[in-house]
C-alpha cells in the first residue's frame, strides 16, 4: 500500500509541476470568406474547433465574432501577398492555452453558422511554442470557400397542378454575406448562377438564372413541368478561382384533375 500511495503521490507532484510550468498562449483565429472579407457576427460566425493534432485532446472551441473588417484594406489590389489585411474590429475567435511543452495543433472551422445550408469547413495544422503568442498579423487565418446560396422560390416540398411554368429565386452572397450586384465591388457578372432540374431522380436541364434587380437576388423560369417529383439545385460559381455554393429544394406537380 504504501508503493502505491508513494506512487499516486508522484503521479499528483509532476501533474502540478507540469501546471505550474504552463505558459499561456494567445491564440486569434480569423475567417476569410474566398475572395472577400471576414466571416463574423453578421453572418452568425464560425465554429472554431482547437485540438492536439496527435492526441484529439480539446484545447479550445468558440464561434469568431466583430466585423467583416475593412473591404480597402482587403481587397486593394496593390497589397503584397504577405502583408496583414486584419484590423482591430475584424471577427476573430481569441483563446489562450495553457501549454507546459511544444504542441502541434489543429484549428478547424465550420460556418457561416446563420446559412447553415451553405456551410462550409476548413482546417490548418502547425506547431504552437508555449509563450509564443499567434496573434500578430491576421492571427492564424483560415480561407473559407464557397457562396452563402439560398433559394427563396419554389419553397421545399409546394405541391402544384399542372403549372405552365414555374419562376425559381435565390439569395446569393459571398460567406462574409458581402452583397453581389452589377458593378458592385463583388460584380453580379462574375459569377455564373445556374439552376440544375431534375424530376424523379433524372437530371432535365440546366436553368441560366439571372441578376433579378435586388441586391444579390437571382431568377429564371422553369418551363415544361410535367408530373412528377422535382429537385431544384442552386448554385454559383466563380469561373476565376472556382469558388462554388450550392443551395437546393424540392416541389411535386400533379397532373391536372
Amino acid at each position: 500500500m504504501s508503493a502505491l500511495r508513494s506512487l499516486g503521490a508522484l503521479v499528483i507532484l509532476l501533474a502540478a509541476c507540469s501546471a505550474a510550468s504552463a505558459e499561456p498562449t494567445q491564440i486569434d483565429v480569423r475567417v476569410i470568406s474566398k475572395g472577400a472579407k471576414f466571416v463574423g457576427t453578421s453572418m452568425g460566425g464560425v465554429a472554431v474547433t482547437l485540438r492536439d493534432a496527435d492526441t484529439g485532446e480539446l484545447l479550445a472551441q468558440g464561434v469568431t465574432a466583430g466585423g467583416t473588417g475593412d473591404t480597402a484594406r482587403i481587397m486593394q489590389s496593390k497589397q503584397r501577398h504577405h502583408d496583414p489585411v486584419a484590423t482591430d474590429d475584424a471577427a476573430a475567435f481569441r483563446a489562450t492555452l495553457d501549454l507546459a511543452a511544444p504542441r502541434r495543433v489543429e484549428v478547424s472551422a465550420l460556418g457561416p453558422l446563420a446559412q447553415r445550408q451553405a456551410a462550409a469547413a476548413v482546417s490548418s495544422t502547425m506547431w504552437v511554442v508555449p509563450g509564443k503568442h499567434v496573434t500578430g498579423g491576421n492571427g492564424w487565418l483560415l480561407e473559407l470557400p464557397g457562396f452563402a446560396v439560398d433559394v427563396l422560390a419554389p419553397p421545399a416540398h409546394q405541391r402544384l397542378t399542372a403549372p405552365r411554368s414555374l419562376p425559381v429565386r435565390a439569395n446569393v452572397v459571398m460567406m462574409c454575406g458581402c452583397p453581389i450586384e452589377p458593378g458592385g465591388l463583388w460584380d453580379a457578372s462574375r459569377f455564373e448562377v445556374r439552376a440544375i432540374v431534375s424530376r424523379n431522380g433524372a437530371k432535365l436541364r440546366e436553368v441560366p438564372m439571372a441578376y433579378a434587380g435586388e441586391t444579390s437576388q437571382f431568377s429564371g423560369e422553369l418551363g415544361d413541368l410535367e408530373p412528377g417529383a422535382y429537385d431544384v439545385l442552386v448554385y454559383a460559381h466563380d469561373p476565376a478561382n472556382g469558388n462554388t455554393g450550392l443551395d437546393r429544394t424540392t416541389f411535386l406537380v400533379e397532373a391536372s384533375r
